[in-house]
């Protein structure tokens, strides 16, 4: 009797610890583009080191980037990029705290492509500003991916265009957003 009692107890914590956990999702491979379209010269860079953890059980989710891992085809327009426009010396990296409004629309246990809306917290150069964007989420073999893309206005992050480029650079920049997160251990 003792035994049966002991084993119950047993079962019953490890059902209530295994419903109670979370599930994570991480990635340190995150994929963030830019793109600006002009009349005399297109303006984008990748970072593929974006961090991200995802949350599924509340819907939060972070990403942090180091600024100088945007890649340019360029090397001017990336010298330009980190030390006239962003800083990256000064302000290292950007930063995304936001939430899935809508996380139980996921199924996370179930492979298939779900639409979602992220809002939240973008920080670049010690600027915060509310952003919500929609985006999609794809659950496959354990595997989630995240994608979103969505428009920044340059001005709301204290990036100045100086005079002399105005012509060159757009005041709006296009951000596209891919991640693949995998469970964490």
């Amino acid at each position: 009797m003792k035994n049966l009692f002991l084993s119950v107890i047993l079962i019953t914590l490890t059902v209530s610890f295994a419903l109670g956990q979370t599930q994570r999702y991480f990635t340190k491979t995150g994929n963030i583009s830019f793109f600006s379209k002009m009349p005399v010269e297109n303006i984008e860079a990748h970072n593929r080191s974006a961090t991200c953890v995802l949350d599924a059980s509340t819907g939060k989710i972070e990403f942090a980037v180091l600024m100088k891992g945007f890649e340019f085809e360029k090397a001017l327009m990336q010298e330009h990029f980190n030390e006239n426009y962003v800083e990256s010396s000064k302000y290292p990296k950007a930063t995304f705290k936001g939430t899935i409004a809508n996380p139980a629309a996921v199924n996370w246990k179930k492979d298939g492509t779900y639409s979602v809306t992220v809002s939240g917290d973008m920080t670049i150069k010690d600027r915060t500003n509310k952003v919500s964007a929609p985006g999609t989420i794809t659950v496959k073999a354990g595997k989630v991916t995240a994608v979103s893309t969505f428009k920044l206005l340059l001005a709301d992050y204290d990036i100045k265009i100086p005079g002399a480029v105005k012509d060159k650079i757009s005041e709006t920049i296009d951000i596209k957003v891919n991640v693949e997160l995998a469970p964490m251990n």
